[in-house]
C-alpha cells in the first residue's frame, strides 16, 4: 500500500480495509489481520492501525470478538457502499458536473464513456 500526502494514515488504512471488504477479500465474520500483523504488513506503527480498526469498530464495519480478534461485520459491505454512495453524492458528483459544464461534456457523450468503461471493468 502506497501511502498520500493528503490524508491521515489511520483514515488511508480505513478505506484500505473497506476495499478488502468490498471486493471479498475479507468475508463477512471473517477474521481480519491482527493490528501487529496488519502495521507490519503496511510498515506502520501499530497505534495507528488500532487507530483506523476503533474508527471502523465505531462505524460497524468491524466488531472484536475478546481473545479471538477483530471480524468483519455481516453488513459491512451495505453499510461501506451506503456511506460511500453518499459522499460521492454530495461532495465527488458536483465537482464532475461542474467539469462537464466547464468542458462542455453531454451526457450522451457521458453515457458513451460510461458503457465503455463498464465492458472494460468487467472483462478484469
Amino acid at each position: 500500500m502506497n501511502f498520500t500526502g493528503n490524508q491521515s494514515i489511520y483514515l488511508q488504512i480505513t478505506e484500505f480495509v473497506k476495499e478488502q471488504i468490498l471486493l471479498n477479500k475479507w468475508q463477512k465474520e471473517e477474521k481480519i489481520p491482527s493490528v501487529r500483523d496488519l502495521a507490519a504488513e503496511l510498515q506502520v506503527n501499530p497505534n495507528t492501525v488500532m487507530r483506523a480498526y476503533d474508527s471502523l469498530q465505531m462505524q460497524g464495519i468491524i466488531y472484536n470478538r475478546r481473545g479471538i480478534g477483530n471480524h468483519v461485520s455481516p453488513d459491512a459491505g451495505k453499510k461501506i457502499l451506503a456511506a460511500s454512495k453518499e459522499k460521492f453524492l454530495q461532495t465527488e458528483l458536483p465537482a464532475i458536473f461542474k467539469n462537464m459544464l466547464l468542458l462542455e461534456i453531454g451526457f450522451d457523450e457521458l453515457e458513451q464513456l460510461y458503457k465503455s468503461f463498464v465492458i472494460e471493468h468487467r472483462k478484469k
